[in-house]
């Protein structure tokens, strides 16, 4: 492996294709590598690089990144000219950042205890970072209702391939109730020709039948 080179572990069924959409707006070249679940995944050469033995991984320049909102976060910087972070000392800056780690804690803990029926009682509510499922849909409702078009205006960014892809995600799912300030920005974002692109690349991938 080159030192400058992508690697991208992934499956077609995983949060790996958030990352696969990233690296498409991107327009960077990058190696595919698919681990198997309850195979390659949890291999010892894999564990090596994830031992959580979970996939999106990415490999650059001698770095190993995981979790797809750091890897997001990550490309962004690592390839300022796609323009898809603002930069350092930019106020936009700070949405940029609320939005992806909103995504990333609230948002993830909160749709995961409710498919799992984790929810904690009303009184012990203020324990947990999201407090409860219906204030963060509430709070994630907002971010999508002022994307206009994009969560930083006219500026598409990694945020939008991040949180985008969770409300897309939990619609596809139905772990996150229709809305119209949901389906309207999820519309907006499967008509951009990388998230087409992206996808057709990891459908291609599952297995047949």
């Amino acid at each position: 492996m080159g030192e400058n080179e992508l690697v991208f572990h992934t499956n077609p069924m995983s949060r790996g294709r958030i990352v696969r959409w990233m690296l498409e707006e991107l327009g960077v070249g990058y190696r595919t590598v698919v681990q198997e679940y309850g195979g390659s995944m949890k291999s010892p050469e894999y564990l090596a690089i994830n031992p959580m033995g979970k996939v999106p991984a990415l490999e650059h320049r001698g770095v190993v990144v995981t979790e797809a909102a750091a890897i997001c976060a990550y490309l962004a910087d690592a390839f300022p000219d796609a323009g898809l972070a603002p930069p350092p000392g930019d106020p936009l800056r700070g949405t940029y950042y609320r939005w992806l780690f909103f995504a990333a804690g609230p948002v993830e803990a909160a749709v995961s205890a409710k498919a799992l029926g984790l929810l904690p009682p009303a009184d012990k509510s203020g324990m947990v970072g999201y407090g409860s499922f219906e204030q963060t849909v509430d709070t994630l409702e907002k971010a999508a209702a002022s994307a206009s078009p994009w969560l930083l205006g006219d500026r598409f960014s990694a945020a939008d391939v991040y949180v985008g892809s969770q409300v897309d995600f939990g619609l596809g799912f139905k772990s996150i109730p229709e809305r119209p300030a949901f389906t309207a920005w999820v519309e907006r974002l499967r008509g951009r020709e990388a998230y087409r692109r992206a996808r057709g690349l990891d459908d291609a991938l599952m297995p047949k039948g």
